[in-house]
């Protein structure tokens, strides 16, 4: 049976506590196998975590902000010119930044062992909101292959 919609802008609901689409999309992306209530827990203990580490902070404030500080600028795309393939260093648009933050920041914390994946999520975008983490790391690495391939710049389409 085909879809009848895509998860697009136009129906992403925002999540149920905090009002937001960025949270809303967040717990979609957290989401396996259709269960969306566990996504929602993960979530929302990993608020709860940030609203006792950081009691002057607001938690969903806590979490735009890091998943801003994550969000990459430019990035390489590999551009085949004659019979060479280079790196071409181009501009993110504002989607692919929002996307790339928060797959980052989950595989970031997708990757920490032996804790509740709350515990893990929390961690992950504490150290964020900081700009520390793997997360703000892999948006570093992105930074530092564009640069190093800026000389490829004038291949941009």
């Amino acid at each position: 049976m085909a879809r009848k919609f895509t998860a697009s802008k136009t129906h992403l609901r925002p999540d149920p506590r905090y009002g937001s689409k960025l949270a809303g999309k967040f717990i979609n992306c957290i989401m396996h196998n259709g269960k969306k209530s566990v996504a929602q827990r993960i979530f929302y203990d990993a608020m709860g975590l940030i609203e006792k580490r950081l009691p002057n902070e607001n938690p969903i404030d806590v979490f735009t902000r890091a998943v801003e500080n994550v969000k990459p600028m430019i990035e390489v795309r590999s551009k085949r010119v004659g019979g060479a393939t280079y790196q071409v260093p181009m501009q993110v648009n504002k989607t692919r930044q929002q996307t790339l933050s928060i797959r980052w920041i989950l595989i970031a914390a997708r990757e920490k062992k032996g804790r509740p994946m709350s515990t893990k999520l929390a961690d992950e975008l504490v150290a964020a909101f900081n700009r520390e983490g793997n997360a703000i790391k892999k948006r570093e690495d992105v930074h530092r292959m564009a640069d190093a391939n800026k000389a490829f710049a004038h291949f941009a389409w």
